[in-house]
């Protein structure tokens, strides 16, 4: 049977890097190379099978109290726990938190992905004119089977006062009409690999599909008192799972081309237009299209890729279906992607023991080369420029998250490893 990735990082212990005097060091440079950019295409979808994401959202509209996505962050319960050095082997550090007790030590969830409010706006604040600091990570269900599966979930961290930053989980859903018609609302079962925040959207990578969208304008509240209930219940209230907000999806783009594993997602301000990357993983260097049910044609290419789409400012969404720029890096254990310009940063992983490493190369450089180490499983990236007017540091920065529990940080290293 084909192993799923998050079964054979628990099944083996990743091979680890040579550590001296705390530094981590790759056994080889990996290489790179460009490939054809066109055969990587998007086909973009306005509904499911139920019907249209835009006709679901406005029947639930009617049916539940609809919010945006500043009245979570000023809605907040818990209490996240400020970092004041660098987590575990982490370098380069500038700041970051850890989750409370209770997140810190459940297995069940498991944090992957992050965003925030510098991705979101070029100034840094949230919403457009605000002057919220946030930070967005994705949690994946990861639990015994004899449990509900929950889907994924978003947690909107208030960043605002670093010193003392708070949060609240929000479940991801999906709209759907029930078998008598009833609209309702399913948990979206997926990985939650990687997010990325433009403007009022979030994109979040589908691994074997693509990328879905959300949008942050249109949430809906409802009770809390129903853990194990998703959508709308015989009592004829609507549920999330105790979550007090829900957050569905508002459209997706499916992979249509070459095959692709959506593994994680990042915005680069510094193309023009803007754009986003996707990146792969691949436990040894080689990328399994095995292992799910994935959407596209032909052969992949199997050495992990980092693939660029151009995005449309004025809407948020993708301004062209096909890709503008590919490239093969030979890498394995890519957890995170993000691009400036013409310069590409991974996060490599090294299992639950040995830290992580933040590793760049140029487009068209044969080998990539270590920036800093980064803390123990970690995950995805995401660029905060100096450049950030309302929300800037000394030095541009990028936030990672890590997700072994009671080792769960998010924080971030400056760009340039110093």
């Amino acid at each position: 049977m084909t192993m799923t990735r998050r079964a054979i990082l628990k099944g083996m212990a990743a091979t680890p890097f040579l550590a001296t005097a705390g530094t981590l060091l790759s056994s080889t440079p990996a290489a790179a190379a460009t490939i054809d950019a066109g055969q990587f295409t998007l086909a973009a979808r306005s509904s499911n099978s139920h019907g249209e994401f835009a006709d679901l959202t406005a029947g639930l509209a009617g049916k539940l109290p609809k919010v945006d996505a500043t009245a979570v962050i000023a809605d907040t319960n818990r209490d996240a726990i400020h970092l004041t050095s660098a987590p575990n082997s982490a370098k380069a550090f500038q700041t970051g938190f850890a989750w409370d007790s209770a997140d810190q030590a459940v297995t069940y969830w498991t944090p992957q992905g992050v965003t925030t409010s510098a991705d979101a706006y070029g100034n840094g604040l949230y919403p457009d004119g605000g002057s919220n600091k946030v930070v967005l990570v994705s949690w994946y269900f990861d639990g015994d089977p004899s449990l509900t599966d929950k889907g994924a979930r978003l947690t909107f961290i208030d960043y605002s006062n670093a010193a003392a930053p708070t949060y609240r989980h929000v479940l991801l859903v999906e709209p759907v009409l029930t078998s008598t018609g009833e609209y309702s609302f399913n948990p979206l079962r997926k990985h939650a690999g990687g997010i990325m925040w433009y403007g009022n959207l979030l994109y979040f990578v589908d691994t074997f599909k693509g990328m879905r969208v959300f949008d942050l304008n249109t949430l809906f509240q409802v009770p809390t008192t129903e853990t194990e209930v998703c959508g709308l219940h015989t009592d004829g209230s609507y549920y999330g799972y105790g979550y007090k907000y829900v957050l569905p999806q508002s459209h997706a783009y499916d992979n249509a081309g070459t095959y692709l594993r959506y593994t994680t997602i990042g915005l680069d301000r510094a193309s023009t237009p803007d754009s986003l990357v996707v990146g792969e993983y691949s436990y040894a260097g080689t990328v399994d299209y095995t292992d799910g049910d994935f959407n596209g044609t032909g052969v992949g290419t199997t050495t992990p890729k980092i693939v660029r789409w151009d995005l449309d400012y004025t809407d948020r969404q993708l301004r062209s279906l096909t890709s503008t720029e590919a490239v093969t890096v030979n890498q394995e254990k890519i957890q995170g992607v993000v691009t400036r310009g013409g310069k590409h940063y991974l996060s490599v992983s090294a299992g639950k023991t040995t830290g992580g490493t933040l590793r760049a190369f140029n487009s068209g450089d044969n080998t990539t080369t270590a920036v800093c180490d980064l803390a123990i499983g970690c995950e995805d990236l995401s660029y905060h420029s100096s450049g950030a007017s309302g929300w800037a540091f000394s030095k541009s920065v990028i936030w990672n998250t890590t997700e072994y529990d009671g080792k769960r940080y998010v924080y971030a290293v400056h760009a340039d490893g110093s």
